[in-house]
């Protein structure tokens, strides 16, 4: 076997520590992400569950009943420790009048409002005084999470159990509908807390404890950027890889070969491509003009000169339009490959899962001392997760050393020096993962006990070198490139050595005790009344009314009491 490293000594310690880490990781992250703490699964039967554990921590503190607390929370847009923070700052008066929430006396509300009349002030005519008609118009609307009252520059919040009772008399499953769109909000609403993006939708939401720049895995598998929900993408910062998304799919580099390649014709202005030495070119308009300057010209040509034309100017602008059209364009090529080819390499070494398994099995089946293998699918791992960073490594430095984000942020020697420190350190990762590449292309289920024993070794430490590569190309990116932007902020997930995080599935929540005699039903209030709260906000602003991300589906289950969260809201009403 070919030598692996000897100009990396430093990097290929005997860390034994990094080597028994390596080995004894857990059977079930071998073929897929680490398992964690920091985030969570919430199916259609735990929605509820994790409504109330922010519910209760509310309700607990300003001792409120749940509706008002419901109500704090989806003005605070679900961030209790933002919540707790402004009543430090301004004061529980303060708090409620932000969010448009008062707390008054119960009266009953069939005698309060259902027998009055009013003046409506939109269509001056007499009406019914008890609102319910208001109140139907919003949910059908999708505006029933904080319903405002309907007179002018009021930005009062109506009681959810007076808009329930009312409703639910003349339309139950506007009512139901209600009850959905309250529910629901724990998701639309909560920064923490996103549908997984997948196609077709799992009906799962992934809730995190702490940072949003970060990358996660779904029960269902998928793996994906909690912060754009597009597909993982680190160390690209998500600006960054929604401009490389755009500028691989569409047709602006097409545009560019144009640009070098063709000239437009002076009559009708298509692109024509020279195909011969001679620089009197025709177009299919049959308009003749010059290839040099691109003027019009007449049709003949002499040894000395084109009738009708002298082109003996030198124009400089146009000149470096083309050469720089010609420039951006093999910089992209550049980039653009090397990306394509990780990926693809990522995408066929992804396929030696079942056939290592097959190896492994046959070294296991062996009468022979070595009984552990672990460090085989371990290593293999630790070659999919660098390769993954290596590849997106490329649409990074396309942005970082170009001159579309970044121009004013480095001088051209900052931006040389920095460059070369982030493509040495990308180059020694490449190296590093074409040798275990290659380590894992021997049949090796066919090697003596000594050659397994040097594959072992080999494994182990090209895991620990790229493992260390990629941490150091991560804090270079995170430290010395990124962190010293001033005029603009991009954030990446940090790298996990174990890999993307797995979700797990949210069992009592945050507060066991709390949740125990938690069940998953539709919520209601805790009383049958209620009466219609209005406050008028003075000096402590208002908080405009939040619509449904497009990137986020509900469902409905066909039977039973819980709603199937992988149907839009809309879509049910209609069935």
């Amino acid at each position: 076997m070919e030598d692996y490293g000897s100009s990396d000594e430093d990097i290929y310690s005997s860390d034994q520590e990094s080597y028994d880490g390596l080995e004894n990781e857990e059977a079930d992250s071998q073929w897929g992400s680490s398992t964690g703490n920091s985030c969570k699964v919430i199916t259609r039967e735990s929605l509820l569950v994790a409504q109330r554990e922010d519910l209760r921590r509310v309700m607990d503190l300003l001792s409120l009943r749940e509706h008002h607390a419901r109500t704090l929370l989806i003005h605070y847009r679900w961030d209790v420790e933002r919540l707790f923070a402004i009543l430090v700052e301004k004061g529980k008066t303060c708090l409620f009048a932000e969010a448009g929430v008062t707390i008054l006396e119960e009266v009953d509300v069939d005698s309060s409002v259902s027998s009055s009349t009013m003046m409506c002030g939109i269509c001056m005519e007499e009406v019914a005084g008890s609102w319910t008609e208001h109140f139907i118009v919003k949910i059908k609307e999708g505006q029933s999470k904080r319903i405002r009252c309907m007179a002018h520059k009021c930005f009062a919040i109506c009681d959810e159990a007076v808009i329930r009772k009312l409703v639910s008399k003349r339309h139950p499953d506007l009512a139901e509908k209600f009850d959905r769109f309250l529910l629901e909000s724990y998701i639309e609403d909560n920064k923490m807390v996103k549908w997984c993006p997948s196609i077709p939708h799992c009906g799962n939401a992934i809730r995190v404890e702490t940072d949003e720049f970060c990358e996660v895995e779904c029960s269902c598998g998928l793996q994906f950027c909690f912060s754009c929900l597009s597909e993982a993408h680190s160390p690209c910062s998500c600006w960054m890889w929604e401009l490389w998304i755009k500028k691989c799919r569409d047709e602006s580099e097409t545009v560019n070969w144009i640009t070098v390649h063709t000239k437009p014709c002076p009559k009708c202005h298509k692109p024509v491509e020279k195909n011969g030495g001679c620089n009197l070119v025709s177009c299919i308009c049959g308009q003749a003009f010059c290839w040099l300057c691109g003027g019009a010209t007449g049709r003949d040509h002499t040894w000395s000169s084109i009738a009708g034309h002298s082109c003996g100017r030198y124009k400089e602008d146009q000149e470096k339009k083309s050469e720089r059209a010609k420039r951006d364009l093999y910089r992209y090529m550049h980039y653009h490959n090397r990306y394509k080819a990780h990926t693809d390499s990522f995408t066929q070494e992804s396929r030696l899962r079942e056939t290592i398994k097959e190896k492994v099995a046959i070294l296991e089946s062996r009468d022979s001392r070595l009984r552990d293998f672990s460090w085989v699918t371990n290593g293999l791992y630790r070659l999919f997760r660098s390769r993954r960073a290596l590849s997106f490594s490329y649409p990074f430095a396309f942005y970082m050393f170009g001159d579309d984000l970044f121009k004013d942020e480095m001088t051209n020697e900052e931006k040389e020096i920095k460059q070369h420190l982030f493509e040495d350190q990308q180059q020694q990762l490449e190296a590093n993962v074409e040798k275990l590449s290659k380590v894992f292309e021997d049949p090796f289920d066919g090697f003596e006990e000594t050659e397994i024993m040097d594959m072992r070794m080999q494994v182990l430490n090209l895991s620990v070198v790229t493992d260390t590569l990629c941490k150091k190309m991560y804090e270079c990116i995170e430290t010395d490139l990124l962190g010293a932007l001033q005029f603009s902020s991009h954030n990446i997930a940090p790298y996990q050595s174990k890999g993307i995080e797995r979700a797990t599935e949210l069992n009592g929540g945050r507060n066991t005790k709390a949740n125990n005699n938690i069940t998953c039903q539709k919520s209601h209030d805790q009383t049958n009344g209620g009466s219609i709260e209005l406050v008028h906000p003075s000096g402590c602003g208002t908080s405009d009314e939040s619509g449904c991300s497009s990137r986020k589906r509900t469902r409905k289950d066909s039977g039973g009491s819980f709603f199937d969260l992988n149907l839009p809201a809309e879509l049910i009403d209609r069935n």
